[in-house]
């Protein structure tokens, strides 16, 4: 496993850190929408505090990861339902 010493900007520090090559451009993108996101809510806001900015990206990131496991949970769901009417119709048939 193959790793790189890349350094990603967030608000107005740099984290050193060690990543596989095929996540590099992952965790870059990541770096870059936090980043979109601590100017979105300084400018909404007026907030200067980095600390409330980080709370309030942390706290939206947070909301969306929950959003979209309740999507995911709800496709689950419908599959499990669809294959069940599916074998249902098909041992009937056999």
């Amino acid at each position: 496993m193959e790793t790189l010493a890349i350094r990603v900007k967030i608000g107005d520090r740099e984290y050193p850190m060690r990543v596989k090559v095929e996540d590099e451009s992952k965790i870059r993108h990541a770096g870059k929408l936090i980043n979109e996101k601590l100017r979105k809510y300084k400018t909404e806001f007026g907030l200067d505090d980095n600390q409330d900015l980080l709370a309030m990206v942390a706290f939206d990131c947070m909301v969306e990861s929950l959003e979209t496991n309740e999507v995911t949970a709800e496709d689950s769901e419908h599959i499990r339902s669809s294959i069940a009417n599916i074998n249902s119709i098909l041992s009937k048939v056999v």
